[in-house]
């Protein structure tokens, strides 16, 4: 452990040995902003102003957009008149029929609810009918064969 001294000391007194250094140059020279007070403290207004501004915009992000947008949508033209050059705005109906979503996920209750109405009274349709109940295989066939004829066609299903 002693070496291990005795080599430290050795080799630490000697780096500096033959420099020498005037102690004018050590002196760090200020340039005139950093030393006034002045502008430390447009600094520090700059980041109070830059700190109002990240909250104003975080209090608009959390404000919820509520109202009717209908007017609004009424106010902008269709995009089919924006690429036809505006040929003349179509007059706006007043009920315009919405489609309705066809992934039943994405439908309100009420939509549900006429949906399955509609599969019902299709399903009682089809076991009441004579052709399903002498050979349902049959009819199953049948109408699916047909469907494909049509969609090959080009007909909608």
């Amino acid at each position: 452990m002693f070496l291990l001294d005795k080599d430290w000391a050795f080799s630490s007194s000697d780096v500096f040995s033959g420099l020498k250094i005037d102690p004018d140059t050590l002196v760090k020279k200020l340039d005139l902003d950093s030393r006034s007070i002045t502008s430390s403290r447009t600094e520090i207004e700059s980041v109070k102003i830059m700190k109002q501004k990240q909250k104003a915009e975080a209090k608009r992000k959390a404000t919820p957009v509520v109202g009717d947008m209908q007017p609004l949508m009424e106010a902008l033209p269709e995009l089919s008149d924006l690429t036809a050059g505006g040929r003349g705005r179509k007059p706006v109906k007043s009920h315009i029929a919405k489609a309705e979503p066809s992934d039943f996920c994405l439908m309100k209750q009420a939509q549900k609810h006429r949906l399955l109405e509609k599969e019902v009274a299709r399903f009682h349709e089809v076991i009441t009918d004579p052709k399903y109940r002498a050979n349902p295989l049959m009819a199953i066939s049948n109408h699916l064969s047909k469907r494909l004829r049509l969609g090959e066609e080009g007909n909608p299903l």
